[in-house]
């Protein structure tokens, strides 16, 4: 099979989002190689076809699970456990690995699968494997990822880089009347891990005023609401997680945000090495 499906790039941040995540995996197997017993494991939940590139008559460049595996000083990971629930990707990528990645074949596992369902595997996989420490780097298809996924990780030991969809996700489904659809509100919960009482108070406003035909409410979504969702998603993972970084935020062409882009650890150490990769260069 010839390896040639390619994904769509997203951008200028998407390869300074890629760039990120590279420079913090080499920093932090610098860490772990001077840590003989640990055993190194990196986890994509999304991890494509291996290629990026606005179409197939554009010559296409490496996606992040490619730039990982081509790691090797100061050394690889133990173990690549890369997740794609689309079959055309996850053949492509496979495919590559065994032709471009010989030699790592062995220890780099790509299975189709739901991402949430193969976070809760490796959630297992580390309470066995207590020598194991794993970076995670979980890029979704929007809100895909359900949070109890992401409380399955509480006191384990692994970094966890994570895409959050605050302005293309979220908020589209924050109705600015208030009035959303039972299907949204219940993805809302999902996706946040809270009752959708608790999200209506976080992110819209009510006052009764008088008027000649009586009492009326007003409803109105608080201001600068999507900074208001990345800063709740923060609030989330520290319930879960002892620090979580300060967050590259991306915008598109009319500088309005689209995501938000932070790591979740419990080591203060990684911490600070994550919030010396996020730099100002990089918040488009």
């Amino acid at each position: 099979m010839k390896p040639n499906t390619i994904n769509q790039f997203g951008g200028n941040w998407t390869e300074a989002k890629m760039e990120i995540v590279v420079n913090y995996a080499k920093a932090y197997l610098t860490i772990m190689n001077k840590q003989s017993w640990v055993k190194t494991l990196y986890f994509d939940g999304f991890a494509g076809s291996g290629l990026i590139g606005a179409n197939e008559d554009v010559e296409a460049i490496k996606g992040t699970a490619l730039r990982v595996l081509d790691i090797d000083d100061p050394k690889p990971f133990d173990m690549y456990y890369f997740v794609e629930k689309d079959k055309k990707n996850k053949d492509s990528l496979e495919t590559r690995i065994n032709i471009d990645y010989p030699h790592k074949k062995d220890k780099a596992h790509v299975v189709q699968e739901d991402c949430n369902v193969k976070l809760n595997d490796m959630a297992n996989f580390l309470k066995k494997n207590r020598a194991f420490r794993a970076l995670a780097f979980i890029d979704p298809y929007g809100m895909t990822v359900n949070w109890k996924s992401i409380e399955n990780l509480k006191e384990l030991g692994i970094d966890l880089w994570i895409l959050v969809p605050t302005g293309l996700g979220v908020n589209r489904l924050l109705k600015n009347d208030r009035k959303i659809p039972e299907a949204w509100l219940l993805k809302l919960e999902s996706f946040l891990g809270l009752s959708r009482d608790e999200i209506l108070s976080r992110f819209y406003s009510q006052k009764t005023i008088n008027t000649l035909f009586g009492d009326e409410t007003l409803v109105n979504k608080e201001v600068e609401i999507i900074q208001r969702i990345g800063n709740l998603y923060t609030e989330r993972l520290k319930t879960i997680f002892g620090f979580v970084s300060e967050s590259f935020v991306m915008r598109n062409s009319t500088n309005s945000i689209m995501y938000h882009f932070m790591m979740a650890t419990n080591n203060k150490t990684a911490l600070k090495l994550a919030n010396d990769i996020i730099k100002p260069k990089y918040r488009l």
